[in-house]
């Protein structure tokens, strides 16, 4: 996948991808984004796996973005653990109900608004 078109910077994209409607929506929250160049998806479990030679390009990013479904944050501690301070955005704390949102293009779009990206 290509870097993004963000302004001459790299965003870099982590997104939970847990088993609620939440945790899903975030993840294609996620996909949305890296498809229309707003930023690089980049694999949330290479950094909780510390796999050191995948992890240079988050090194050198200029920012760092994590996209969670529920109050747990997950990817944010994921990378805070890894000693990284990522923007941080949740599904819940943008409206989204666990358990009953449905992942479609209107809630998708809908999240992508309140992010505002």
């Amino acid at each position: 996948m290509a870097d993004c078109a963000c302004g001459g910077s790299s965003r870099l994209i982590f997104s939970c991808s847990g088993a609620a409607d939440v945790g899903e929506l975030s993840d294609q929250v996620a996909r949305k984004l890296s498809r229309d160049s707003k930023g690089r998806l980049f694999c949330t479990a290479v950094i909780g796996a510390n796999i050191v030679e995948k992890i240079a390009p988050v090194k050198t990013a200029s920012e760092l973005m994590t996209i969670d479904g529920c109050g747990v944050l997950c990817a944010k501690k994921i990378l805070e653990n890894a000693g990284f301070s990522p923007q941080s955005y949740n599904m819940e704390e943008l409206g989204f109900q666990k358990g009953k949102t449905e992942v479609n293009s209107l809630n998708i779009a809908a999240a992508i608004s309140k992010i505002g990206l």
